[in-house]
């Protein structure tokens, strides 16, 4: 079935059209029909598979049918942060062009003003991170007297942060009858707990994939070092992947600023984000390795969610993730849609306890390329020799591809 089919008003199918959608995924085919018909929706779907097109495409159709004169926000997104808000707001704003419908994107760290004049002009449907939205709720700039829907997406965050509290204030302020859609990449009791508290009892649930929490486009590598060779092994991967784009996660503010140093120290540029830059810092930055001003990007977890980056060839897990959960997330960024995508975790012998638990969440193991002495002295000695990385890596492959085929000729 392809978009063309849908029963969804024709600026729209343009829209998708020239956004590269043809056929819906799995979640897309699986949501759509239920959001039309107004329907309480309970989603969890791996990240990347097109959970934002699945609730903005039916949202957007509805009001633009609906729509006669304008009335106020008919729709409100809440999200639990500011880089998903604008990533969320720009998928919204591509798919609304030539419609009726006016989406708008508010959150904190950038000043209020253009904010409420946008608002002002009349706004259909809202994107937003709690703190903004409550802010300009008790300024009595945003009204939600006319919201028929209400998306929480990225749910799990959303508990995580402590968000709870500020999706019953919203729920609370919202007229009796309302739609409500849950979308979350991940599920567990605390969720499910929260989930279920929000929706009607006739709610729609759509799990896509329940038992693998990571795309199928995404292959997983490892590869096991001390804690300070990982400098060493990341600027070789970056040498032998000149062409590639490759984002590259960190555990805190301060080692994402050394390792883009360590990186510059060998002429290779870098790109940073974390929560110490600005908004408009942030923002920037973001564009730029959108416009490809720079292949290398280096975050702290702040950007492991809802951001995506056309063609991001690896993520690499310099270090691993306290929270398993993360991991899922941070290489959701490549492998998207029916893009493949690989991704590679340094793990230091300090870092073991923290491999497993990403193992036992994927419930598979991760594909070991193996180190060698002779590779590690290489990669000291010499890091302008691009052969020992990659070859490395080609051993590697070459070794699970062995693997599969002797499996498939013993079940023959």
């Amino acid at each position: 079935m392809k978009f063309d089919t849908y029963p969804i008003a024709g600026a729209i199918k343009k829209n998708l059209a020239a956004a590269g959608y043809k056929r819906p995924t799995d979640i897309q085919y699986k949501a759509i029909p239920s959001i039309l018909k107004g329907e309480d929706v309970l989603a969890v779907a791996q990240t990347g598979t097109g959970k934002t097109a699945a609730f903005a495409i039916p949202i957007i159709d509805r009001i633009h049918r609906s729509k006669r004169s304008r009335q106020g926000i008919q729709c409100i997104v809440m999200v639990p942060t500011r880089e998903l808000a604008g990533q969320i707001g720009a998928v919204f704003t591509a798919l609304a062009r030539h419609t009726r419908v006016t989406p708008l994107c508010i959150y904190g760290g950038v000043e209020q003003a253009q904010q409420i004049a946008q608002l002002k002009e009349g706004v259909d449907i809202l994107v937003a991170t709690p703190g903004r939205m409550f802010d300009l709720i008790s300024q009595g700039a945003v009204s939600v007297s006319f919201v028929n829907t209400l998306v929480l997406d990225e749910a799990d965050r959303m508990l995580d942060q402590g968000f709870i509290r500020d999706i019953q204030a919203i729920k609370k302020k919202l007229p009796q009858r309302h739609q409500t859609l849950f979308f979350s990449a991940t599920i567990d009791k605390e969720i499910k707990k929260l989930a279920f508290s929000q929706v009607k009892t006739s709610a729609i649930r759509i799990q896509i994939s329940p038992d693998d929490p990571v795309s199928k486009n995404v292959t997983h590598w490892m590869m096991k070092m001390s804690m300070d060779d990982k400098r060493f092994y990341l600027r070789r991967f970056v040498r032998d992947h000149e062409d590639a784009r490759i984002m590259v996660f960190v555990r805190t503010k301060v080692r994402a600023e050394r390792v883009a140093k360590a990186l510059e120290r060998s002429s290779i540029p870098c790109m940073t984000i974390h929560g110490d830059k600005d908004q408009a810092q942030r923002n920037q930055v973001m564009a730029g390795f959108k416009a490809g001003e720079d292949k290398i990007l280096i975050a702290t977890d702040v950007s492991a969610r809802g951001i995506d980056i056309p063609d991001l060839d690896y993520v690499i897990n310099y270090d691993l993730p306290e929270n398993p959960e993360n991991y899922v997330h941070r290489v959701g960024r490549t492998g998207r849609g029916t893009r493949k995508g690989q991704a590679f975790s340094f793990c230091s012998p300090e870092e073991e306890s923290l491999l497993e638990k990403i193992q036992d969440l994927l419930k598979k193991p991760i594909h070991l390329v193996p180190v060698f002495l002779k590779d590690h002295a290489q990669i000291h000695v010499d890091p302008k020799d691009t052969a020992g990385l990659r070859d490395m890596i080609l051993a590697g492959e070459a070794g699970e591809k062995k693997k599969k085929s002797r499996k498939k000729a013993k079940k023959n």
